[in-house]
């Protein structure tokens, strides 16, 4: 089986590890121009753990993983509020929890998959055909592509997505929020932090702070927004909604850089993922956002589920399987997304005052077993072996 996956992040890499390893021919293209070392922080738990575990790199994720020793949720002055002990995180999933930066889980998978693999950096999908029995594709570097199969894992945004089933404005949803982050260089600000993810909220605003495996600071901000469309000027809409949370986030807004990562916080619905041989996987497909988590994990999840369907099978009747296996799983994540976005970054005070204080429960005695087994429901595995 000829493959042709577009995207080269978590869920295009682990679905090109799997294929590969049944025996298909398996090519990647990527728009960017190289290995990305960007991302976000995560909690990387649920079904991405147990398909890690079965790909046998749990060892050098947890070499991979950020010594983060709390969540701390703080006033305007720094003074902790409320949070959660990582540790007490760890036990309601029975230590099955890495803390991780997207982009060192995509190196991790770049050299699970090896040199062999075959991954065209700065190059995506220009144009889809149907042809018998697969689809020819054009690629932006001038270059023609037959295969049997044609998967987008090109996120949130997907070129395969709009090439093949239509605008992105049919099947992404705003949740109304915006969300945007960026790296710093403070070592007077990274030693006040220290090795925590420290969050400062106040009504429909919250920014946060934690420290990376490299020595640098990693800002996260998200605020509720009616806006259906970006600011012209990221940067100058972030030190606008965010100034006067503290001395820690004005001082962290100073280093904000001119081309900040800067979205809609969104989730993606689609009446199905597959048309013909083409086919998506990760947020192409159901993108549940930063609300409900796991996105990561999901995709990793996905791209093994796919991966299995397709195994000696018809592929028309391995996608429908793909979907209808994935699909509950996805919907309800996409529920609770939409469900916890106003506890995550409330609209009034007291919401916030409950949310710290509730956060703190895990550290109480019994608090671990009660909101590990809500967790562990919330993060049910589509990969396990009854799966």
């Amino acid at each position: 089986m000829r493959v042709l996956i577009c995207g080269a992040g978590i869920a295009g890499l682990t679905l090109a590890w799997w294929l590969r390893r049944s025996g298909a021919e398996v090519t990647v293209v990527e728009k960017a121009a190289g290995p990305r070392s960007d991302g976000y922080m995560m909690d990387f738990f649920g079904s991405g753990y147990d398909v890690a575990e079965r790909m046998g790199i749990l060892d050098a994720l947890r070499e991979a993983a950020a010594d983060i020793t709390e969540l701390a949720y703080a006033d305007r002055q720094g003074r902790r509020v409320g949070g959660l002990r990582y540790a007490s995180f760890t036990a309601m999933l029975d230590g099955r929890v890495l803390s991780l930066m997207r982009g060192d889980l995509e190196a991790v998978l770049r050299s699970a998959l090896g040199d062999g693999a075959e991954i065209r950096y700065g190059t995506s999908v220009a144009a889809v055909r149907d042809v018998p029995g697969g689809v020819d594709v054009e690629l932006t570097d001038g270059g023609a592509h037959r295969a049997d199969l044609l998967v987008g894992a090109d996120g949130i945004h997907s070129v395969v997505r709009r090439l093949a089933f239509g605008p992105e404005e049919g099947f992404l949803r705003p949740l109304g929020y915006h969300t945007a982050s960026y790296l710093l260089d403070d070592a007077e600000l990274a030693e006040a932090v220290g090795p925590r993810f420290v969050l400062v909220g106040v009504p429909d605003r919250q920014a946060g702070l934690y420290p990376t495996r490299s020595g640098r600071l990693a800002a996260s901000l998200i605020h509720a927004s009616t806006a259906t469309s970006l600011p012209a000027d990221p940067r100058a809409e972030i030190l606008a909604v965010y100034r006067g949370l503290g001395p820690m986030a004005d001082r962290a807004l100073a280093h904000c850089p001119e081309d900040p990562y800067y979205d809609h916080v969104a989730q993606v619905e689609m009446p199905g993922w597959s048309r013909g041989r083409v086919t998506l996987v990760g947020d192409a497909a159901h993108a549940v956002s930063l609300m409900a988590g796991q996105g990561s994990s999901m995709a990793m999840g996905g791209a093994y589920t796919l991966a299995t369907e397709l195994l000696g099978a018809d592929v028309e009747a391995a996608l429908d399987r793909y979907e209808r296996r994935m699909r509950p799983f996805v919907l309800g994540k996409q529920r609770s997304g939409r469900n916890t976005a106003d506890w995550m970054v409330p609209h009034r005070a007291w919401q916030i005052t409950l949310r710290n204080r509730l956060f703190g429960l895990a550290d109480l005695p019994g608090g671990t077993a009660v909101m590990g087994r809500a967790l562990r429901s919330l993060g049910a595995s589509v990969a396990s072996p009854a799966g």
